[in-house]
């Protein structure tokens, strides 16, 4: 379809904002189409606004939430050909202090969120508001969220029937026979065929620097000269993309667990490091459920406890348990422990129970759900087309083989399924982009505060130290020892402290500060378990949920 003309009240705004789309520097260069086709969608947004109404899917939740939603073109090249529509959410600011109910807070503007994903939707991030370690932001701030471009109502794509997404039971073989890889190298190439059968040539068009785009575009859409940004995980790529496209439209910006943004990094080479930094988590846990063998009985050494995990994967491939838990969805609930901390407790209960004799709870954590297959197998189309449009993939198997092979002699708890999931890029049909070179010079961009935990797997630190050195006067913040994926809001009062001074007033420490890890989780007896607490059981994604089931970035 055809976007119609732009509106005439558009008509100086529009001028105004071509005259100072601003040359790329050195080193960054963007195509000059792309960025005039930003300018020219952004100020159409501008003069149109986003009209905001009831949530049609959120009338029995709390709060106050609205929807909405904006429209961008899908190539940028050609900002007057077709558009998609976005879908936005807002709780406007509630001007309370949650400290002193009588002082009248003003409102600062919008704050927008994404999740990270890719493939992640931020829409419910408004009801964030609700939640203590968040009132004071939600005193200032109109709390905004949607989902990117390809996730849930904004244009989804898809690359296979959703009724054929959860495979169950899988195995997970940390070391794969060649007649295992060739089968997932056929189901990888199938799977890049039907992304391209699904979403034709729009395909080529999700990808993170339009992802940012998008962003300077609902910026203009909020009524915003300035945006004020919080980025978790891969929302700190493509933030972190929208602060070397636009410094000059960023207000104050937050890079919560990053990405490390080097282009020879992306993405190949930031998964097999991320593969890397979960051996090391899987050992945190494994050490943590020994520390409390008295509760769970799974070994008093960490190598005890991966023979007992161990034992419930071969039994698991033998007889899966309720028909549907394999070794695969074993070490998938186990990744996302890697995630969580406080999932620590209630896998290493159903491990035990499971031992012992009781399976249902690892059923009742690892089975797929059949009715959220649309929504997973979604996210998992969107991940695969951004990571793998994004940049070149080694298009040779044997590389993959070589790389994955070595590491997984000593890494092997996600070393292959991560590869597995991951190997749809290698036979991708759709053109690549190149890697922009995150970088912003002295001056250029208004200081910014980059939250990261020490033994963070999904984003791991050395990710957190390259994004700082790219951006001058940003500020880096670390969780000592921890290794809990999404720091903002959470449960550690000295980062919940600088990330509001930093937003509710822009100040911030010197260029390094740091605050001591959250406590370890309390053990949960297996008949006591309960149901779990955390960004998943809230109802936001789990960090990398692709096609093996195992977690997302």
């Amino acid at each position: 379809m055809r976007a119609a003309a732009l509106y005439t009240a558009a008509g100086s705004l529009l001028l105004t904002t071509l005259a100072a789309v601003p040359a790329a520097p050195a080193g960054r260069a963007v195509p000059a189409a792309e960025a005039r086709g930003v300018a020219v969608a952004a100020a159409r947004a501008a003069a149109t606004g986003i009209a905001f109404g009831k949530c049609a899917d959120a009338q029995d939740l709390p709060g106050h939430m609205e929807c909405g939603t904006v429209r961008v073109p899908l190539d940028y090249a050609r900002p007057n050909g077709r558009q998609i529509t976005l879908a936005v959410s807002r709780a406007r600011a509630t001007h309370r202090d949650p400290g002193n109910s009588k002082r009248n807070v003003p409102r600062q503007g919008a704050l927008v969120y994404n999740p990270g994903g890719p493939g992640a939707s931020g829409l419910y991030f408004p009801l964030a508001g609700l939640v203590p370690e968040w009132k004071r932001l939600a005193a200032a701030y109109d709390l905004v969220g949607y989902a990117p471009r390809g996730v849930g109502r904004s244009a989804p794509i898809s690359c296979e029937d959703p009724k054929l997404h959860f495979k169950a039971p899988t195995l997970s073989p940390t070391h794969p026979t060649e007649a295992y890889k060739r089968e997932r190298v056929a189901r990888a190439k199938a799977y890049a065929r039907g992304c391209a059968e699904r979403s034709g040539d729009a395909l080529r068009h999700y990808h993170s620097l339009n992802n940012a785009r998008d962003l300077d575009v609902l910026r203009a859409a909020l009524g915003e000269k300035r945006l004020t940004f919080i980025g978790a995980s891969y929302g700190t790529y493509f933030g972190a993309l929208y602060a070397t496209l636009f410094p000059s439209h960023v207000r104050r910006m937050v890079f919560d667990s990053a990405v490390n943004p080097d282009p020879a990094k992306i993405w190949y080479r930031n998964n097999l490091d991320q593969s890397a930094a979960f051996e090391d988590r899987w050992e945190d846990l494994k050490e943590w459920i020994a520390g409390h063998d008295d509760v769970y009985g799974l070994g008093v050494t960490a190598s005890g406890v991966q023979r007992s995990y161990d034992r419930a994967r071969a039994r698991l491939a033998a007889e899966p348990a309720g028909g549907k838990v394999g070794p695969g969805q074993l070490q998938g609930v186990f990744l996302q422990a890697g995630y969580y901390d406080d999932y620590w407790p209630h896998r290493a209960a159903a491990l035990s129970a499971y031992l012992k004799g009781d399976p249902q709870p690892l059923i009742d954590l690892a089975a797929p759900v059949e009715e959220a297959a649309a929504e997973a197998e979604n996210s998992s189309a969107v991940y695969t087309a951004v990571e793998c449009n994004d940049a070149p993939w080694p298009t040779d198997w044997r590389v993959w083989d070589r790389d994955n092979t070595r590491l997984a002699r000593v890494a092997p708890f996600e070393t292959w399924d991560n590869a597995w999931m991951n190997l749809p890029c290698a036979f991708w049909p759709a053109p690549r982009q190149r890697p922009l070179d995150v970088r912003t010079g002295p001056g250029e961009l208004p200081p910014t505060l980059i939250l990261a935990a020490e033994r963070d797997a999904a984003t791991p630190y050395e990710g957190a130290l390259e994004l700082h050195r790219r951006l001058p006067g940003s500020v880096l913040v670390t969780e000592r020892d921890a290794g809990t994926h999404g720091l903002a809001g959470g449960p550690n009062r000295c980062l919940n402290g600088h990330l509001d001074a930093y937003l509710l007033e822009g100040r911030l420490p010197g260029r390094r500060a740091s605050c001591a890890g959250r406590p370890e989780p309390v053990p949960a007896a297996p008949a006591a378990a309960g149901p779990e607490t955390g960004p998943a059981a809230e109802g936001e994604p789990t960090a990398k949920a692709g096609p093996a089931g195992q977690g997302r970035r």
